[in-house]
């Protein structure tokens, strides 16, 4: 049996889940499956009916000021002249929300935007790339980089020098990825359409690893309501498998010293704090803690499981507590 398997095993209590009946009456009200409501009992506690109500309401919007094209100051002024109302947020260095908009045009249809002086992001979203913090010198794997939202941000960060190894496994969403990294200036990006495991059999190593891990997409309920019932519990097993082979091979691929921030646009203890857990208590690594952000400590216990005390390290971001999508961002080192 592999590592993997061996630990899944060991930790497959998180996945036992029986909804009690306040889980049921919730997930009835809100919408909801009921295992997902139970989980939200555990996490969120008395708060869970807060969590709950918020996912009914979409986020406001928000963009990247992208100054490999542009002067933040210029952008701003630009952009009010069309209408909208834009407002700094303290804690992200490009970040803005987009208080108030014009009928015409679009967020994603002004001049603009199409010259690439701005990308349209989630606020929580643009936080990995910040911890991460590659110099121009670094040689950064971005391992599951489509539509192109970090890779990009990544290079901004890089001041375009440096090199960025951007894989993506999907045809269809390379075509995104591209059209991006275009409309945004980037120049530092070698883009690989593969499966990234595949770079195991090369000698690449890397200084810094982006792994944005494909998930649930538990967070984004409040921009897509279809994920209250979108992924049964053997799914979730199915992506925390995947998310443990991807941080294994992350951990490959980085040198010795270098490191990896892991994040997901989940709120899922199972597809996070089990997943850097891993990381460390198998792999050896250390979570480096991460501050500056107006974000909750990750959970060192959940559903009668203990996760290392490192995973407090972690932060976790939600739409009822800081007004963003929900998202999980972890900093590792190896050791």
């Amino acid at each position: 049996m592999s590592t993997i398997e061996n630990y899944i095993k060991k930790y497959d209590k998180v996945f036992e889940i029986s909804p009690s009946l306040k889980a049921i009456e919730l997930s009835r009200k809100y919408g909801f499956l009921d295992y997902m409501v139970e989980r939200y009992l555990h996490i969120f506690r008395h708060e869970a009916e807060d969590f709950l109500y918020s996912c009914n309401f979409p986020l406001k919007k928000s963009i990247r000021c992208n100054t490999l094209k542009i002067d933040c100051n210029e952008l701003e002024s630009r952009i009010e002249q069309k209408g909208f109302k834009l407002e700094k947020v303290s804690w992200l260095k490009h970040g803005y929300i987009v208080k108030k908009a014009p009928p015409k045009p679009s967020l994603g249809a002004t001049l603009e935007y199409l010259q690439g002086y701005y990308y349209i992001q989630g606020l929580a979203s643009m936080v990995p790339a910040y911890v991460l913090n590659p110099s121009s010198s670094d040689t950064v794997l971005d391992m599951a980089a489509a539509p192109g939202g970090k890779t990009t941000q990544l290079s901004q960060i890089m001041n375009n020098e440096g090199l960025i190894v951007a894989v993506e496994k999907s045809r269809l969403r390379v075509t995104s990825l591209l059209s991006n990294i275009s409309r945004l200036g980037v120049r530092n990006v070698l883009l690989l359409r593969s499966d990234v495991r595949t770079l195991e059999k090369t000698t690449l190593s890397f200084d810094k690893i982006l792994l944005d891990a494909p998930c649930s997409g538990e967070g984004l309920i409040p921009e897509d309501q279809s994920r209250k019932t979108k992924t049964s519990l053997d799914e979730l097993k199915r992506f925390s498998f995947t998310q443990l082979q991807l941080i294994y091979t992350a951990y490959k691929l980085l040198k010795k010293g270098g490191e990896l921030v892991y994040s997901t646009c989940s709120i899922a203890p199972e597809e996070d704090e089990m997943i850097v857990n891993f990381a460390i208590e198998e792999l050896g690594m250390k979570a480096i803690k991460i501050s500056g952000y107006p974000a909750e400590n990750g959970i060192v216990e959940y559903n009668g499981v203990s996760f290392n005390e490192e995973v407090s390290n972690c932060i976790r971001f939600y739409p009822h507590k800081n007004g963003t999508e929900g998202f999980f961002i972890c900093h590792l080192k190896k050791c």
